[in-house]
């Protein structure tokens, strides 16, 4: 898995210049998207009663590494009603797959980076 594998959910440009290009920093902020997808991802089901607040954090979570289809999917589920939100949360969950896969990519490319020195 390589940067060629990024399907374009992903828009690193928003995290390079968040973290000024520092691939350390990236690799963490990128590691923290993660570990929060892997905690909230489960409670995104109508029948978790926090599953509005684990779309409220993925969504600010996507928009601050650049996932704007995972941060607008988000803003959709989150405004609708209980009844209206189980097929939004699937396109959550499917954003979010397409989102931790070009993470996963990159994060990939950035420890290729460091074993090359750069």
């Amino acid at each position: 898995m390589a940067r060629r594998d990024l399907s374009g959910a992903v828009d690193f440009t928003v995290l390079e210049a968040i973290t000024g290009g520092d691939d350390a920093v990236g690799e963490e902020v990128l590691g923290l998207f993660a570990q929060q997808a892997a905690m909230w991802s489960p409670m995104l089901d109508v029948r978790e009663e926090g599953w509005r607040d684990a779309v409220h954090t993925i969504r600010g979570a996507a928009a601050g590494i650049g996932a704007g289809a995972l941060a607008q999917a988000c803003a959709a589920a989150e405004a609708a009603d209980k009844a209206e939100a189980p097929p939004l949360l699937d396109r959550v969950r499917d954003a979010l797959d397409a989102a931790l896969a070009d993470v996963a990519a990159y994060r990939h490319e950035l420890m290729l980076r460091g074993l090359r020195g750069g």
